[in-house]
């Protein structure tokens, strides 16, 4: 039992660490923060993908210990590729600013991306449960991108305004009272006290008005 809890706890003191790690390495951190225009960035999140997938590609053709952990990392980091090439495009669609270079070279890539990836899994590697959860996300993910690279950009472009209106609408009513009964209710009752309150009047005590 012992022995049980001190595994737990070690796993929950490595959870943070694991969370912390960083899908680009230092020098592509660089480059995304060097490359302000959204094409720019569009593009190199691309090649970041593709060579992570390059490197999945490889060690899958290799039986080497800890493939399986390898793997998984790469296609973790592949998915945060493609989760960042959504984010910079809806990000430039709400400020209206021209993605049709960017986009076109998002669209060619993923096309290619997508059946490497589903060629992995219909292999059926022999670690594969190692690292099949991910796999699939990555997949999902990539077939969910492509469709938004290949949507008309006016129309994405609105549906993203859409979605930032509703999420604005979202928030703000969570800073509203959570039960508006409850408050309404409560407002009645002061006003009803406010109304039952003596009215002012100059008389002395035990004055009464002469009729």
């Amino acid at each position: 039992m012992r022995k049980a809890i001190l595994a737990l706890a070690m796993i929950a003191s490595a959870a943070p660490l694991a969370a912390q790690r960083d899908f680009l390495t230092a020098d592509e951190a660089d480059q995304i923060r060097e490359a302000q225009e959204p094409n720019e960035r569009l593009r190199l999140y691309t090649v970041f993908a593709r060579q992570r997938l390059d490197q999945v590609q490889q060690l899958i053709k290799e039986q080497k210990p800890g493939r399986g952990g390898m793997v998984h990392d790469l296609l973790e980091d592949y998915g945060k590729s493609i989760e960042a090439i959504d984010t910079v495009s809806d990000d430039a669609l709400s400020r209206k600013q021209d993605l049709a270079v960017g986009t076109k070279a998002v669209a060619s890539a993923e096309k290619e991306f997508l059946p490497v990836l589903e060629k992995i899994r219909d292999s059926q590697p022999k670690d594969l449960s190692r690292y099949e959860f991910l796999l699939s996300q990555a997949i999902e993910g990539t077939r969910d991108s492509l469709e938004l690279a290949q949507e008309d950009l006016g129309q994405r472009g609105a549906e993203v305004a859409e979605r930032e209106k509703r999420e604005k609408k979202e928030r703000q009513s969570m800073t509203q009272p959570k039960d508006l009964e409850e408050q309404k209710a409560a407002d009645a009752k002061a006003a009803d006290q406010q109304g039952k309150k003596k009215k002012p009047t100059l008389l002395k005590k035990g004055e009464t008005i002469q009729k």
